[in-house]
């Protein structure tokens, strides 16, 4: 029925369940969950108009359902762009503002004006829902891989990827772009995609002083809609879902899993002065943490303005739904969860033992299995690495991180520490039963130094963010090598590149999970810029011309995860224990030092560490390391190896192509001894 005879759709009262839009062959049913409304109209929009098309008043007698508010618009097709619109009590519906539906698919940002939004003047200058073609699920699109353990993770801005104009690719920025240099991860030899956010966020979520540089929200943490993939990365918006699951085929078809980084711990929203979007108005004291006394003012354990209320049973139900959707309807593997310490909070903040969202999610008939990483931390001081409630959770290894750094950069007496982050990290997921697979490892991420800026600043250089260099972290553990960004120095210069190849390699031979930061195998620069969150630019992005200018490093980076590969000693299933294996009847693993069997453990000055790993398959050759970030040359001695003989794999102090050599190439060694040269790795293959 329709209570106005001019309008272009006829209305039904349709259904509440599922909430979002969902077309038939005849119409589309639309729903939203506004408990507290006492009326809501719903707004249908033609592409790119500026006025709806029709206002659709709803009768709460015929249209509302528990907490749901539905109506079915006949003749509705996808494509169809809609807001909603709901009034608590005392409220007038008039001047209330358009909200975004939830659980829209699709997003169009076109008309979006945070700052009018922010002030209450926005009228229609609004985010608007998409109405979708109907949900067809496609085998093809079923996990490939979902066991980390044999990973090597790529962190990725899909946006930055293929924006610079050197990228050569048809849809710079896309899903679709992406598409078009998956060739290039293959031959670099990664298993894992791990997406920076790609559900729909707000770009224009910046402070005024860096709105007031040009610069808007560029990382993406800023989600606006969960379900939709992030129109920015799109050709056609109206085909999000589409163009989303096209990428993730191709990836699939190239063997390669994709991880999706997701933002569950606040929304777009803000605070007490950011816009209404949608959950200020649909859900507010339900869908976030805000103080009992003013439930107008939010509290705020992430940094940007609110916290997702994430143990109330109706939120962690839209998490783990909206999780299983981009599983089992859009293809993903696995995710990522930014600031998940958030997870573990009840709804006064406190810390809970046994949360339910990281349960529910981990134990979700659809998920159960699937890769699920924790960045175990929140802006508020919590810190869970190595203690994430869960049972197979994996962690961001930001432990791991601190301590490689400090001794790639020279640091002394960290050996102990180095042998137990190289070999998984038992002293923080053995005791919970937990495996080396779950510590991911990485020395850099989208946040913080790039590797090439980590071995080139003391301190970072964020003037370009507008905030005075204030913003990023100023403990970056990083060491210039001699001098302070640019320089023509050219021994500083062959420095740092030997210590990005350090810690690539220490990187690629410890146990656990590897993760490696997109662009640091061309040593892409940020200038020294610790928090390009803002820097949508040539800044950020990654420089194709730069394959071939560092082609060394990239080849250098290939022929390192190929070694890793041919090692499965490297990506052991269980902790080592240096005791001998009754399959071999050899040590797993032995420590040295500057002699055989004798690691300086207690030595506070010792910056030199190695080890023999044995073999774990009859085809594997054995591997010998040897870390040395001292200023002296170390005479290492060999071990012996009955019928074999030690042909050297790597060497960070030689220049390429000597620096890795595949072992077609290899040749034996003649001594019983290498002079393993200061700041360098080296690394033996014995056959």
């Amino acid at each position: 029925m329709s209570t106005d005879n001019d309008a272009p759709y006829a209305i039904q009262p349709g259904q509440h369940w599922p909430p979002g839009a969902y077309p038939d062959d005849n119409g589309v049913n639309f729903s939203i969950l506004a408990r507290e409304a006492v009326t809501a109209e719903l707004l249908l929009y033609a592409d790119g108009a500026e006025e709806p098309l029709q206002c659709v008043a709803l009768d709460s007698r015929l249209h509302r359902t528990f907490f749901f508010w539905h109506v079915y618009v006949e003749g509705a097709r996808p494509n169809l762009r809609y807001t909603w619109r709901v009034a608590e009590p005392d409220q007038d519906l008039a001047n209330a503002p358009e909200l975004l539906d939830p659980w829209a698919r699709a997003v169009d940002n076109r008309h979006w004006n945070r700052a009018l939004a922010a002030s209450g003047e926005a009228g229609h200058q609004v985010l608007r829902a998409i109405v979708t073609e109907r949900d067809e699920r496609d085998p093809a699109l079923r996990p490939i891989r979902c066991d980390l353990n044999d990973a090597v993770i790529y962190e990725v801005h899909v946006g930055g990827f293929t924006r610079h104009p050197s990228a050569g690719v048809n849809n710079p920025g896309t899903f679709a772009g992406l598409i078009e240099k998956i060739p290039y991860l293959q031959q670099l030899g990664v298993t894992h995609v791990e997406l920076l956010p790609v559900m729909a966020f707000d770009e224009q979520d910046v402070p005024f002083n860096v709105n007031d540089q040009g610069l808007h929200n560029y990382w993406g943490y800023s989600t606006c809609a969960y379900f939709a993939p992030h129109p920015g990365y799109c050709i056609d918006p109206a085909r999000a879902p589409q163009e989303f699951t096209d990428c993730v085929r191709a990836l699939h078809e190239a063997g390669i899993g994709v991880l999706l980084d997701v933002v569950f711990n606040h929304t777009a929203e803000g605070g007490r002065g950011g816009p209404i979007i949608n959950f200020k108005a649909l859900a507010n004291d339900v869908f976030y943490h805000t103080d009992p006394d003013d439930r107008s003012n939010y509290r705020d354990y992430t940094g940007c303005g609110n916290t997702v209320n994430c143990n109330h049973p109706w939120v962690t139900n839209f998490i783990v739904r909206c999780l299983e959707y981009w599983a089992s309807s859009l293809g993903v593997d696995g995710f990522r969860f930014d600031l998940a310490s958030v997870f573990a909070r009840d709804a006064d903040g406190n810390v809970m033992a046994e949360p339910l969202l990281p349960w529910s999610i981990e134990l979700s008939p659809v998920l159960i299995g699937r890769p699920l990483i924790a960045e175990a931390w929140d802006a508020a001081g919590l810190y869970q690495v190595g203690s994430y409630p869960g049972m197979h959770w994996s962690e961001w290894n930001g432990r791991y991180r601190d301590l490689v750094r400090r001794f790639v950069r020279g640091d002394r007496g960290l050996i102990g520490e180095l042998a137990t982050r190289l070999t998984g990290s038992s002293d923080l997921y053995g005791p919970s039963h937990r495996l080396p697979s779950n510590g991911v490892n990485f020395v850099t991420c989208h946040d913080g130094f790039t590797l090439h800026d980590l071995v080139s600043y003391n301190g970072k250089h964020n003037d370009a963010n507008g905030e005075e260099n204030r913003d990023g972290t100023n403990d970056n553990l990083s060491w210039n090598c001699g001098a302070e960004g640019d320089t023509e120095d050219a021994d500083v210069l062959v420095l740092r590149q030997r210590q990005a190849r350090n810690a690539f390699t220490i990187l690629l031979l410890s146990q656990g999970v590897p993760m490696l930061l997109a662009g640091d195998e061309v040593l892409h620069s940020q200038n020294g810029n610790n928090n390009a969150w803002c820097q949508d630019n040539e800044l950020s992005w990654f420089d194709w011309t730069r394959v071939e200018s560092q082609a060394d490093m990239v080849r250098f980076v290939r022929e390192l995860i190929a070694l890793r590969k041919r090692h499965p000693a490297l990506r052991a299933r269980r902790f080592l224990t240096g005791e001998v294996q009754p399959e071999t009847g050899l040590p797993d693993i032995c420590w040295h030092g500057c002699e055989l069997n004798q690691p300086q453990w207690n030595d506070p000055d010792a910056q030199l560490l190695a080890f023999t790993l044995a073999p774990l398959q009859p085809d594997e050759p054995p591997l010998h390391a040897v870390f040395n970030m001292a200023d002296a040359v170390c005479a290492a001695p060999l071990p012996e190896w009955p019928g074999l003989r030690w042909h050297r794999a790597l060497d960070t102090a030689c220049v390429s192509p000597d620096d890795i050599v595949p072992p077609s190439e290899q040749t034996p060694l003649e001594s019983d001894h290498y002079e393993v040269q200061p700041r360098s790795v080296l690394v033996l293959e014995a056959r």
